[in-house]
């Protein structure tokens, strides 16, 4: 059985729900390779726009990785082999040329964190939790560190990898992880509210910044600002550009070109 829905609800914005309730959404091999498989799809369909990351468990986003495979007897070489689907996962959605939101309407733990802050925007369901509570069972959280390391503040980030305390929503959007937090009631309506406006936006531009972002984020500033300086350049060169101008003056909604 599938452990992921790939759905479109309306044109433009595609929901990828992680959809193995019976345990919890584990990152395991199945599930991982189906969510690669599934946001690859999104990447390569001109129509998508944008992307939604979802869970069909009521309580939990995710519980990260899986727990029983981390305890089986496999050879090393192939354990190491194994283990590239989550850099994978966290570049390729940097590097997918469409936002993607995480929709946090249940607890996003250990490995799901990682997922969570390789997104562009977070919508959280007031009361969630956020963590990486797998060092309390003697698994550091090597590959999502410096995904944490690069939103969270250090001593902080420290806390949350070495003491493995669990923060709730509120306490989340207050450290920059999440965007919103709102109550039960309006989570649906809010995440749908933020993919149908980015979904409103240039496509092409979208991917043109999103790629200017993934591409200069580590870079120093002189050297991004100059890499910056050549794709605003190549933006400005795109019908997007003059149709967004245009249509701003003749009070209208824009026309975008698909690609």
């Amino acid at each position: 059985m599938s452990t992921v829905r790939y759905e479109s609800p309306e044109p433009g914005i595609v929901f990828v729900t992680l959809d193995a309730p019976e345990t919890r959404n584990a990152l395991g091999d199945k599930l991982l390779d189906e969510l690669l498989a599934a946001l690859e799809r999104a990447a390569g369909d001109d129509s998508v726009r944008v992307v939604v990351l979802a869970s069909s468990h009521e309580r939990v986003f995710s519980a990260g990785g899986d727990l029983k495979a981390f305890a089986q007897d496999v050879p090393p070489v192939r354990r190491y082999a194994g283990l590239d689907r989550f850099p994978r996962l966290y570049t390729l959605i940097g590097a997918l040329g469409k936002p993607v939101i995480c929709a946090a309407g249940g607890d996003v733990l250990a490995g799901a964190f990682g997922l969570a802050l390789a997104c562009d925007l977070v919508v959280a369901r007031r009361g969630v939790r956020f963590g990486c509570p797998e060092i309390n069972v003697g698994v550091f959280p090597f590959m999502i560190s410096a995904l944490i390391y690069r939103n969270v503040d250090r001593m902080k980030a420290n806390e949350l990898m070495l003491l493995g305390d669990l923060i709730d929503a509120d306490e989340a959007a207050r450290l920059g992880v999440v965007n919103k937090v709102v109550d039960a009631a309006e989570f649906d309506a809010t995440v749908l509210s933020w993919a149908r406006r980015l979904a409103a936006k240039s496509p092409l531009l979208l991917r043109l910044g999103k790629d200017a972002l993934n591409a200069t984020r580590d870079m120093s500033l002189p050297e991004a600002l100059d890499a910056l300086r050549a794709r605003l350049a190549l933006a400005l060169t795109t019908e997007d550009i003059v149709e967004g101008v245009t249509a701003f003056r003749e009070k209208r909604e824009p026309n975008w070109t698909l690609r």
